[in-house]
Formats: structure tokens, C-alpha cells, sequence
């Protein structure tokens, strides 16, 4: 590697707005997030199958397919 082209890696702190702090390092410092993987809907199993205008229902209908 050459030398003095490389940005300084340190340790770091990451925020979440839901208040969990996450210890990492990192070549930025003090990071604040709004979302981190314990509050995120996907990860907590909250997340919900939205069928906006029942595209699911056309695309079922359209191919054949028996409602579950």
C-alpha cells in the first residue's frame, strides 16, 4: 500500500434515534443514524405486506394462480 493516501481508520461510535449505540471503527467519527437493524421493521419481523390497488390480486388473477 502506498503511504499517506489512505484515510484514518478509528474507532467510532454509531447513534441510533431509537437510543442503541453501536461500537465500531470507522474513518468518520460520532455517526448518528435514524434507522439500525434493532428498530428496523425488517428485522424485528413488523414488516407488513403492503398490496397497493391489488396488484397481487391482478397478477394472480392474470396467471392463473389460487389465492393462498
Amino acid at each position: 500500500m502506498k503511504e499517506g493516501i489512505h484515510p484514518e481508520y478509528k474507532q467510532t461510535t454509531i447513534k441510533c434515534a431509537c437510543g442503541e449505540v453501536i461500537e465500531t471503527g470507522s474513518t468518520k467519527e460520532n455517526i448518528t443514524v435514524e434507522i439500525c437493524s434493532k428498530c428496523h421493521p425488517f428485522f424485528t419481523g413488523k414488516q407488513k405486506l403492503v398490496d397497493t390497488g391489488g396488484r397481487v390480486e391482478k397478477f394472480r388473477k392474470r396467471f392463473g394462480m389460487k389465492s393462498e
